[in-house]
């Protein structure tokens, strides 16, 4: 049987980019059990509440949400549990300084396989006021206006 290739997105955390301003990004690996993994290639799971935390110079992602496997026994996994993350050790340093500074947290962006491997992309993002969103989504609106006028002109 080949080896799985490319980059499979499983999960999507869209509301993240609306609520927050992302200011870096970090792929790190997962520890799952095996029926977390059978569940993740159903293409079953949501970010939604999700977030990552630096507990004792380990960083773990918390209250993501993987349904329980169908097929699974009394070896299933519980849907909302603490997993580790697989980072560097420099990588979880800055990530532990970054969210020290106040302010700033750590949520995860997208959940994916890569090379056959389930991979989750995490960014140091700092929350959004309401006239921040409001402004945000303005600016995606005038985007829209220029390249449809843009479009119109050109025909």
């Amino acid at each position: 049987m080949p080896r799985e290739t490319g980059r499979k997105v499983i999960a999507q955390n869209k509301r993240a980019r609306h609520d927050f301003h992302v200011e870096d990004t970090f792929e790190a690996g997962l520890v799952l059990q095996g029926t977390e993994v059978k569940s993740l290639r159903e293409g079953r799971a949501s970010l939604s509440d999700g977030y990552a935390s630096i507990d004792d110079g380990e960083a773990w992602l918390m209250n993501v949400h993987i349904p329980e496997y169908a097929q699974g026994t009394w070896t299933n996994h519980t849907a909302r549990r603490k997993r580790k993350l697989l980072l560097h050790r420099k990588e979880i340093d800055k990530l532990a300084a970054k969210t020290k500074e106040g302010g700033l947290t750590i949520v995860p962006l997208v959940l994916y396989f890569k090379d056959g491997k389930a991979k989750v992309e995490i960014g140091i993002a700092r929350g959004k006021k309401d006239w921040d969103k409001r402004q945000t989504l303005a600016d995606q609106q005038a985007k829209r206006e220029m390249a449809r006028a843009l479009r119109q002109r050109n025909r």
